[in-house]
């Protein structure tokens, strides 16, 4: 090994033992702040506080390394996927330090520690983000892309076990504690932000490994309208017919016509489009569990209150004033709600994905 080559491994050594010792004092804040928040301990919460201090200079420290490791051996392909990647997992540890301090000034805020069934949400949530957070720390030490991958999934399903907490305390809030059940509906946020940041660790360890990106997120979005026999239906069909690949679309109707219009019929397959998949849908056929998974809920010519009773947290809602469907026999009418459709659905989906979205 020649010289150049035992000083940048030098470099790069102490950069990967910065990094090492910078997640187990992230790794430690959320288990002190997790502690604090169940006993009550205002001392431990404060001093978690403050412990964000240290975490904060010492991300400065890895970004100075790894700057001056770029300007002095000028890496290129595997080094640089290294650096660029300790980069990112530096400013996502630094934050998951952040999260850990946020939960000690909210337990501190509390009137009593958590009681009841909110022990036991914190304790399920807590221990599921902690796990996660030590495993990608791992990953990345170990350059271990596979175990990356299954982390991320792990990630995932954490974030949907949450929607039914969120949906129980809002539905629990009362005017007598409202400010502690905001305080844990915060502890809980940030705990969820703690997993998705261990995600994106885990997303740089894979390329860092083998070289592959985070592929582009790919959107589930539901159509609503009355009859879901035209509007929602076309809206589908242009979504699946222009954007393939950025979504997944649906749509459903509140009280469902018996088919499809058959002037949509004739105007789809007059574009090439064939529509023998589509049927008419309830709204009240979409259970609970279907609807948290749409990413967008747009309604056509109407409120979502109309259709759905509560939007699930995570769900973004948008209403488009499109008019009345038209007759079957107005095809001037189709083709300008096509074109109208057509356009907002572009302007969507290139809000969601950029320019390149197809």
């Amino acid at each position: 090994m020649s010289h150049l080559e035992a000083r940048l491994e030098r470099d790069l050594n102490q950069i990967r033992q910065q990094i090492d010792d910078q997640a187990k004092l992230v790794q430690e804040a959320i288990k002190q702040s997790v502690h604090a928040l169940q006993t009550g301990n205002s001392k431990l919460a404060y001093a978690t506080v403050l412990n964000d201090h240290p975490i904060n200079r010492k991300m400065r420290e890895i970004d100075r390394l790894c700057h001056s490791f770029i300007a002095v051996h000028l890496p290129s392909a595997g080094h640089l996927r290294v650096i660029s990647s300790t980069i990112r997992v530096n400013i996502a540890l630094e934050r998951i330090g952040d999260y850990a301090g946020t939960i000690a000034r909210e337990s501190v805020k509390l009137s009593s520690p958590p009681s009841g069934s909110t022990v036991d949400t914190l304790e399920l949530v807590s221990g599921e983000a902690q796990q996660i957070l030590d495993q990608a720390s791992s990953a990345f030490h170990e350059n271990n892309a596979e175990a990356a991958k299954a982390v991320i999934k792990q990630a995932a399903k954490l974030e949907q076990s949450l929607e039914p907490i969120y949906k129980r305390m809002l539905s629990d809030i009362s005017a007598e504690n409202t400010r502690d059940q905001l305080g844990v509906f915060i502890i809980l946020n940030q705990l969820k932000r703690v997993a998705d940041q261990a995600k994106n660790i885990c997303e740089d360890t894979v390329f860092s490994v083998t070289g592959d990106t985070k592929a582009p997120k790919v959107y589930n979005i539901l159509f609503l309208d009355e009859r879901n026999s035209l509007r929602s239906q076309m809206a589908e069909a242009i979504g699946k017919m222009n954007f393939p690949n950025s979504g997944q679309y649906s749509s459903a109707g509140l009280t469902p016509a018996d088919s499809v219009n058959q002037g949509l019929i004739d105007f789809l397959e007059g574009r090439g489009i064939s529509p023998q998949e589509a049927e008419v849908r309830a709204v009240s056929d979409i259970t609970y569990d279907e609807l948290v998974t749409f990413h967008i809920i747009v309604s056509l010519g109407n409120s979502v209150s109309e259709y759905i009773d509560e939007v699930p947290f995570h769900t973004t809602v948008l209403e488009w004033d499109v008019g009345p469907s038209p007759k079957a026999d107005d095809s001037a009418a189709i083709e300008s709600l096509y074109r109208e459709l057509a356009v907002k659905i572009s302007d969507l989906m290139t809000l969601l994905r950029g320019e390149g979205a197809s």
